[in-house]
């Protein structure tokens, strides 16, 4: 059936026939219970797709049906979730036959049954069915108030029974709280069976304010159940049409009233029906007040029905009173109330239009509040509110025009098409775009421009569709001023982008407007303080300039001489670079904003501050460079980037001179300093403007420090840019300082080629290998990003040879393992490929130290592919060297060298000590056998764990302690030692850790305990709960050290200085253990 759910009236012709069918099994008294599920099941099915109203009128609805059906809905069970849908159609189908036109007291015969018990009327047995089904939760409720609403309006069930059920009713609603899932089931079958019996409580509409009075003590707009609040304001409405007169108002207008026939047919008693004066009861005013109340409501569903009510209730009210209700309805649209009352406004105001009852009086207050709905738009966090407020009011507009005369809507319709037009093509949202594009002057040219596919393509409005139209003069100016006001300060950067290039397409129709009242207006805007607004008047400012400049070349016309209007210019691109708030910029795009801005600064200083002579003029010079270098020390860190760009993109004439006092202001920005170590972003512009600035300024080797890069400051310009390569800053979003490194590595490189290119001999061999050294370590480190720009940066500088760059270390070496024709294809990002080449790099002296630590933070990282592929070239280096003890004592030397440099450096030392755990247990030392590494690295190990609480970075020396085991002599005693401290460790991770490794390294290593007592040295191991409390920790493990006799650990006393007669100062040391040999060389000695 799911092929039919878009056109079920094509299965019409068919629903007799499979309905017959399935009746059949129904009827059937030898079908299993499942099978009659079965057919009630596929019945629920066709009614859900064809509608319960169409297929009602098909079942059989004779009087011998009655009690079949009664008796079959009776044996079913309410609760059963299985068989809802049986239940469901029983219900709808006696909702049928309950129409039947006899006394249900003729089926009833004689009450007495033939056991002599009396038996129920046919009439309570089917309110008892009723009364049983309104308060389920499965969807028999609304079969059940469907067949409340067909039951009750019998005369013989409304003569007996209306009164006492309504009572029933009203008292289940008045005692159920919407607060509670069986309440708000009970309120809701209340509800939907109030709602289908409103309509026949016309004729006795005393029942309709007791009805009232009780919905209105439920407070059901306070409740968060949609359903309910939807159902009450449905049942306010149809309670207020029954307190009226059934007439159709006179006093509509002409065309609204033709509208409204053509859809319905008028009585003759409406139809003759005059104005005369009749009593509206108190209860409307009360009806009248919940429907605008309902106008607001959260949900859409609420509103629409409300709006409806509002509409139906005014057409029955007399004129003063209508208007009255209008007036009420217009307070809606105050800015000091939210976008649901505006959408609630609009489809009332709809619903009024279209039938009429809008008169032409109420036309000029109505038509300004349409056209600020038509922009409504309303910015809430990220996003904004407002396009179902501009949809509606699109709808508006679509009523109006079928309510009024021509004549009547001529003042207004120029604002009104313009208004549509604008939203036609500008609005951000797809379906308010295609509800705008109606009729209006040249409505045919443009609709077919601009018709219901062309508008679904965002683009294609602001930058195609919107220059065809603004061709008509009517439209031209409204929309360059929509786009002016609403749209370049809107929320989306996306919004603000495409209609400053719609501001430039269109300027072409309007050139004299556009530079004598747009940009005036613009310019003050794009130094303001909000962000959205400053950022699309820049946009606006460039994309107007440039659509005027291209339209001056077309006609011949000169370039525009520098101004005051040209100084404005300049300020609004010095202000765009002096971005306030860094979080805001992001949203909206800041670095593009700061690289437009840029380009702009470059391309206006070589047009209009320069002079004859190719100078700048020292006043402007001075304040321009001055102003841009003291904005380099700004507190943010936007700031600081925007204006470190400026001074990057400066020509030369304006550098000359005052190239140093760049240098140094750009050189303060790549410091660290605590309060702005976060300010990467910074830093990385910094370096990037200084390899900028020395490209603009040239290289002089015997030249002036102040014009050009010579011998006086390159080494000042090499110190800085290496200083960028050792920054391993890092924050919330991770290792920021990456940028910072790969900024310095690219401009080490321009700065290199350059010198290379004009003065090589200001490059020495010392600044030569650092950057070499350093290039070489980057290019073994874990990033992929970065490692393979150092590696592309390290190629460069191997191979360039235009002249070659002079003092590499070991060049034949390096050209050897990096072959010039893998420059393009050696793929550094992949590991397998990068790894096993830079290893190769251990065997040159020069790169050893940089190599090994790169590797150090590689081997010992977290990444499956790299800590994989670096390890394993590693290893394979080793093997190499195993055999020739030079170089394997030179490569441990350099491994100390490094640890001991970073030691307490988390970054590096931390992955070292789990390389170093790999390396031990590889056997990559296996040759020492009396050799000094093997206590300096234990040594080391143990100075970098003191009074440590990464856990990482302890569980890492475990590793280390338990390989150096391998090495005999007195370094066993002291790893032991070490080991039986940290199975004490206030940490229990630690503890088990520890546990844990020994007991594997015992089993490794089998020569290093008895074997007599083995198997009790690792039963203790195993057994231990090292989880537990500290001192039951402590004893189990003093039994292993006595067991394999090693010094139990002790406790350090406090030790207390006597200074000065009365006077004392005394320190406790932290938990720190000693063997019990220490304790005879005396407390001075083992404290220190």
């Amino acid at each position: 059936m799911d092929k039919y759910q878009e056109q079920p009236h094509l299965l019409d012709h068919h629903l007799e026939g499979m309905m017959n069918s399935l009746l059949e099994i129904v009827w059937d008294s030898g079908s299993p219970p499942p099978l009659v599920h079965l057919a009630f099941k596929f019945l629920y099915i066709i009614t859900k797709v064809r509608g319960y109203k169409r297929f009602l009128p098909l079942f059989p609805h004779e009087v011998r049906d009655l009690q079949p059906v009664l008796d079959m809905l009776a044996k079913q069970n309410p609760r059963d979730p299985e068989t809802w849908e049986t239940r469901y159609m029983l219900l709808l189908w006696l909702s049928m036959i309950c129409l039947i036109p006899f006394d249900l007291a003729r089926f009833d015969g004689n009450l007495v049954s033939l056991e002599g018990q009396a038996r129920q009327p046919t009439m309570d047995r089917i309110l008892d069915m009723a009364k049983c089904y309104l308060v389920v939760s499965d969807k028999a409720r609304d079969a059940a108030a469907v067949l409340v609403s067909k039951f009750i309006v019998r005369p013989d069930v409304k003569q007996s029974r209306m009164a006492d059920f309504l009572d029933w009713m009203l008292s289940m609603l008045s005692k159920s709280s919407s607060q509670t899932m069986e309440g708000t089931v009970i309120v809701n079958g209340m509800l939907q069976a109030l709602v289908n019996t409103a309509f026949p409580l016309k004729d006795c509409w005393v029942y309709a304010a007791t009805v009232l009075e009780c919905l209105d003590s439920c407070k059901l707009s306070e409740s968060n159940q949609m359903v309910l609040r939807k159902l009450g304001m449905k049942l306010v409405q149809r309670l207020g049409l029954t307190f009226v007169k059934p007439k159709v108002a006179k006093w509509r207008s002409a065309q609204g009233a033709a509208v409204q026939n053509q859809k319905r047919e008028v009585s003759p008693a409406e139809a003759d029906d005059d104005d005369e004066e009749y009593d509206i009861p108190a209860e409307i005013e009360n009806v009248v007040e919940q429907l605008l109340v309902g106008l607001k409501d959260k949900d859409t569903i609420v509103r629409w029905s409300a709006a409806k009510g509002i509409g139906r209730i005014t057409g029955r009210l007399p004129k003063e009173l209508a208007d009255d209700v209008i007036g009420s309805l217009l307070d809606c649209f105050s800015f000091q109330e939210t976008d649901n009352a505006w959408h609630g406004g609009c489809l009332a105001l709809a619903e009024l239009g279209r039938r009429g009852l809008l008169l032409p009086s109420r036309i000029p207050d109505v038509v300004p509040v349409m056209l600020k709905a038509l922009t409504y738009d309303e910015k809430r966090g990220a996003c904004s509110v407002g396009s179902n407020v501009r949809d509606a009011a699109c709808y508006v507009c679509w009523a109006f025009a079928r309510a009024y005369e021509p004549a009547e809507l001529i003042p207004f319709i120029s604002h009104i098409s313009s208004a549509l037009v604008i939203a036609a093509v500008f609005d951000r949202d797809v379906n308010c775009r295609r509800a705008a594009s109606g009729t209006f002057p040249h409505g045919i040219d443009i609709l077919t421009a601009a018709d219901y596919f062309a508008v679904g393509n965002r683009v294609n409005c602001y930058l195609t569709i919107s220059v065809y139209i603004a061709g008509f003069s009517e439209y031209t100016q409204p929309m360059i001023d929509h786009l002016v006001n609403m749209k370049i300060n809107h929320w989306d950067s996306v919004i603000r982008e495409l209609s400053t290039k719609a501001l430039h397409n269109i300027t072409p129709q309007a050139p004299e407007y556009m530079a004598n009242v747009v940009l005036p207006r613009l310019l003050p805007l794009s130094v303001g303080s909000d962000l959205h607004t400053r950022h699309g008047a820049i946009l606006a400012c460039a994309e107007i300039t440039h659509a005027l400049c291209k339209l001056a070349q077309d006609n011949n016309r000169k370039k525009m001489p520098v101004s005051e209007k040209n100084f404005l210019f300049l300020n609004l691109l010095y202000f765009s670079l002096k971005i306030l708030r860094y979080e805001v910029s992001k949203c909206i795009s800041v670095p593009l904003l700061q690289e437009s801005a840029v380009s702009a600064l470059a391309a206006l200083c070589n047009e209009f501050y320069i002079n004859e002579r190719g100078e700048a003029d020292p006043a402007l010079q001075d304040e321009l460079v001055t102003q841009y270098v003291s904005e380099l020390q700004n507190s943010e860190e936007m700031i600081r980037c925007g204006f470190s760009r400026a001074l990057g993109a400066l020509p030369r004439f304006l550098l000359k001179g005052r190239l140093q006092q760049v240098l140094e202001g750009l050189k303060k920005v790549t410091v660290i300093s605590p309060e702005d170590v976060s300010f990467a972003e910074a830093r990385r512009d910094a370096l990037i403007a200084i390899a900028k600035v020395c490209q603009t300024v040239g290289v002089k080797g015997d030249g002036c420090q102040q014009e050009f890069v010579c011998r006086d400051n390159v080494d000042q310009i090499y110190a800085t840019l290496l200083t960028g390569v050792t920054d391993y800053t890092t924050d919330s979003r991770g290792d920021v300082g990456g940028w910072v490194r790969e900024a310095a590595m690219s401009s080490l490189m321009e700065v290199t080629l350059l010198l290379v290119q004009n003065e090589a001999e200001l490059i020495n061999a010392s600044i030569c290998k650092q950057i070499m050294c350093w290039l070489a370590q980057q290019s073994a480190e874990k990033i992929d990003k970065f490692r393979a720009h150092a590696g592309s940066v390290f190629l460069t500088l191997l191979h360039f040879d235009h002249p070659a760059v002079p003092h590499i270390p070991h060049r034949e070496e390096l050209e050897r393992i990096f072959p010039r024709w893998e420059k393009e294809t050696l793929n550094w990002n992949a590991a397998s490929e990068a790894f096993p080449r830079i290893t190769q790099l251990l065997g040159l002296p020069a790169y050893q130290y940089h190599v090994l630590l790169g590797l150090s933070v590689s081997v010992g990282g977290l990444t499956e592919t790299t800590l994989r592929y670096s390890a394993q070239s590693l290893f394979d280096h080793m093997k190499k060297i195993q055999s020739d003890p030079s170089a394997l004592g030179s490569f441990c030397e350099t491994l100390l060298k490094v640890f001991e440099d970073n030691l307490r450096n988390d970054r590096v030392s931390v992955p070292l000590l789990t390389m170093l755990d790999q390396m031990l247990a590889n056997g990559c030392f296996d040759m020492f056998t009396d050799h000094p590494f093997p206590l300096k690295l234990f040594t080391l190990c143990k100075e970098e764990i003191k009074r440590s609480k990464d856990i990482r970075k302890l569980r890492s020396s475990i590793g280390v302690f338990c390989g150096l085991i391998q090495f005999r002599g007195d370094m066993r005693e002291k790893v032991f030692f070490q080991l039986f401290l940290l199975l004490c460790h206030p940490f229990p991770i630690i503890r088990k850790t520890t546990a844990s490794q020994v007991y594997e390294m015992l089993l490794t290593y089998s020569d290093v305990v008895d074997p007599a007592i083995m198997e009790q040295a690792m039963a203790i191991l195993s057994d231990t709960n090292w989880e537990a409390e500290l001192p039951v920790v402590r004893e189990r493990r003093n039994c292993l050290c006595d067991l394999m006799r090693v010094p139990r650990p002790q406790l350090v006393a406090k030790v207390r200085w006597e200074c000065a007669p009365g006077a004392a100062f005394s320190m406790e040391l932290s938990l720190r253990m000693f063997p019990a040999s220490c304790r005879t060389r005396g407390m001075a000695e083992a404290a220190a």
